[in-house]
């Protein structure tokens, strides 16, 4: 396995962690509770698809996956963006800024995977 590939496991995996630890940081009302069912599914799958692309069958099983991690990332940066917005300082925001910058590096890194697998 390529260090590059080994390196996006790891940071994938530790961006599914970091949602669930942040999830268990937020508030406990109904405002919440889809948005942390929901991020924590998108966040954990994007490192799953991932895992699951290094075994592809094929190129086409390959990209399939990616574009699954890239969706999943889309999602994800979209359920963080939502807690910033209704968040009135009862979360912690350097770890939300994190995530969400997070999100969006892995985001341009699937979209660019994707496009160079469909070449």
């Amino acid at each position: 396995m390529k260090p590059e590939t080994q390196k996006l496991l790891d940071r994938t995996f530790n961006f599914g962690v970091g949602c669930l630890k942040f999830i268990s940081l937020l508030p406990k009302n109904s405002a919440y509770n889809v948005i942390k069912n929901q991020l924590a599914k998108s966040s954990t799958s994007i490192g799953a698809n991932y895992e699951e692309a290094q075994a592809a069958e094929s190129r086409k099983d390959f990209s399939h996956k990616i574009g699954i991690a890239s969706k999943e990332v889309r999602e994800s940066h979209y359920w963080l963006r939502i807690i910033k917005a209704i968040s009135d300082n009862n979360v912690d925001y350097d770890k939300l800024n994190y995530l969400i910058n997070e999100a969006l590096k892995l985001k341009k890194i699937f979209t660019s995977i994707k496009l160079s697998s469909q070449k």
